[in-house]
């Protein structure tokens, strides 16, 4: 069955360095990302305990540039996009080397940039605007009929 494979992979967690933009000799731009995410177990005893796990992400041109620019070390980042198998030779000519990378389609800011602000303790900070909801979606909504009130709202 062709075509009914699905290679997706969606991830939160925190930057464990600082990102590194890269340009190949095409001029295309790369920039290279290491996720922390940390998934909870129990131990023998019946604690919980946080196991960290890594991935490399790779995210290609503007969008990786963006990265370069306004990510640092210990910001919370989405990650969306899709998993990309590499095997090569060591340069040491001690065997065949294997690794697992994420390329990002999309990442997702999270938290804010210097890191203040009303957090919620989880590493995420909420977001704030002082732009006003667009609410004319609502105007003229109001029941028109004489004498209609909200106890007419069969829900």
């Amino acid at each position: 069955m062709a075509g009914t494979n699905i290679n997706r992979v969606i991830i939160t967690g925190n930057l464990t360095r600082d990102p590194e933009l890269k340009s190949l000799p095409s001029g295309t731009s790369v920039c290279e990302l290491r996720v922390a995410v940390n998934s909870s177990r129990k131990d023998e005893s019946g604690n919980w305990v946080d196991k960290p796990n890594y991935f490399n992400v790779k995210v290609w041109g503007a969008q990786g540039e963006n990265c370069a620019t306004y990510l640092s070390k210990g910001r919370p980042v989405a990650i969306d996009g899709r998993l990309d198998w590499r095997e090569w030779e060591a340069s040491d000519g001690s065997g065949k080397r294997q690794s697992i990378d994420i390329v990002a389609d999309r990442v997702q800011f999270l938290g804010s940039r210097d890191g203040g602000g009303q957090g919620n303790g989880n590493g995420y900070e909420a977001a704030q605007s002082d732009v006003p909801a667009d609410t004319s979606d609502f105007e003229g909504s109001q029941p028109s009929a004489v004498g209609a009130s909200d106890d007419d709202i069969p829900f």
